[in-house]
Order: structure tokens, then sequence, then C-alpha cells
């Protein structure tokens, strides 16, 4: 599958492009089918661009009112917990925003763990229609997941190693992962990768190996498994030149 990888200057100019993407991905799924699906990611780089997207001039680009907001990953933790993705999520752009509490979709990190997983799964099959299982994927697809990467290629909670690569049918796994000593909520390669539109949001020098690993390494998803999505769908990759220091044809 092939990545656009855009890399920006400045974090003023990696908030513009990144902004102009959610624009134009909203814009064209209420044009075409009356709402707007978003996956959001947690991590410090997408909550950026969550705060910029609240701000009064940019966020009126977007219909809010016809947004639907799931995640596609959550901390095993309380919703008010500093660590919550649904708690950045809320304060930095679902709150300022005013979006109706019927328009999202949190994953309850602080219910039983597998329970929550097959909860939410549920909740996504009357959402999406069909199976992750199906060639096709999901009926309705979402229309844009956004990602970040971690420096050791981890993207949303899959992480290297772990049991999501033996699960390619699921919605979405409960996993205990060993090197951050907690519980994690994800969802799988096969939901995240058939998305209309996926995004990777990455910035920093401490991300600029993995990028580097996950769109110029060999195909290894299980040790790099944000290579899960890349191999799965054309991905969009949302750079600025610290991240892509280290890509030989960047």
């Amino acid at each position: 599958m092939t990545a656009t990888v855009s890399i920006s200057p400045d974090r003023a100019r990696w908030l513009a492009s990144a902004s102009a993407l959610v624009a134009e991905e909203a814009a064209a799924a209420i044009n075409a089918r009356g709402e707007f699906v978003l996956a959001l990611a947690g991590g410090t780089t997408p909550r950026a661009l969550y705060e910029h997207l609240a701000t009064p001039d940019v966020a009126r680009a977007v219909d809010w009112s016809r947004t639907v907001v799931l995640f596609g990953d959550e901390r095993c933790v309380a919703p008010d917990d500093p660590s919550s993705n649904f708690a950045m999520a809320r304060d930095c752009l679902l709150g300022p925003l005013g979006i109706d509490g019927a328009q999202v979709h949190r994953m309850r990190g602080e219910a039983d763990p597998r329970a929550e997983a097959t909860r939410y799964g549920a909740v996504l099959a009357e959402l999406l229609g069909g199976s992750p299982g199906d060639p096709a994927g999901p009926a309705r697809p979402i229309d844009l997941v956004l990602l970040g990467l971690g420096a050791n290629a981890h993207t949303a909670s899959l992480f290297p190693g772990l049991r999501w690569s033996l699960q390619p049918d699921a919605w979405v796994l409960a996993e205990y992962v060993e090197v951050v000593g907690s519980w994690r909520l994800t969802l799988t390669p096969a939901v995240l990768a058939s998305a209309r539109t996926v995004c990777f949001l990455v910035t920093g020098a401490d991300k600029a190996a993995a990028v580097a690993a996950v769109l110029e390494g060999s195909a290894d998803p299980v040790v790099r498994p944000a290579q899960a999505i890349t191999s799965r769908s054309a991905t969009r990759w949302l750079l600025d030149e610290e991240a892509a220091a280290d890509l030989v044809d960047g």
C-alpha cells in the first residue's frame, strides 16, 4: 500500500495542514452521507491538533453538529483520570466545541476490559455494519481515523508482540500491556485500516527512527505494529521536519 507523506517546517504549518485535512474529510463525508464519523487518537501530538481545532476560527470549518466521535483506543482508567484519552479529548475538543454527548461514543475505561471490548464492538457493529473479517470490511467505514505513533512503532494500543495479531476479525481488543503496566482497549488493524482515510500525526525527533522503520523498514507488523495499518490501506502521514529526519526518501 502507499503512504502519502507531508512534512511541515514548523508547528504552525503542521497544525494548519492537520486541521485542513480534518475539515476536508468532514466536508466530503457530510456532503456524501450526511455525517462525519471521526475516530480520535490519544497522545500529546493529537492533543495539540484538538486544541487548534477548537479555536473559533478553525472550528467553523467543520460542521461539528453532524460529527460522530469514536475512539481508536483507551487506557483502562476512569473517564476523569488525567491519562484517559476521553478526558483529554473532552477537555481539549469536545467540551470547548459543545459537542452533544449523544454524538460521542467513548470506550468505558473504568469497566471490566474484556466486557468493554465486547460492548464497544457491538456499538461499532451497530454503527458501521458488516464485519471486520469481511474482505470489504465494515459496511459503513469510519471516515477519518487519526493515529499517533510511539517510539517503539506502536499505534493506537497495538503494541509489539501482543495478541492483536492473532485476532484479525475482532472489532475491539482488551490487552494487558506489560511495557506500560496497564490494560488497554484498542480497535483492531482491520477496523482502523478500513477507514476511508487513515492519518498518522507524528512530530518530534524522538519519533524519527520509528517513522523511518515503519515507512522504509522491512515488513514486520508484530515488531512494528503501525505496519499492520500501512500494509492494509493507503495512509496519510503529517510530519514535522524532526519526525521526518531519518527518512531516506523524505
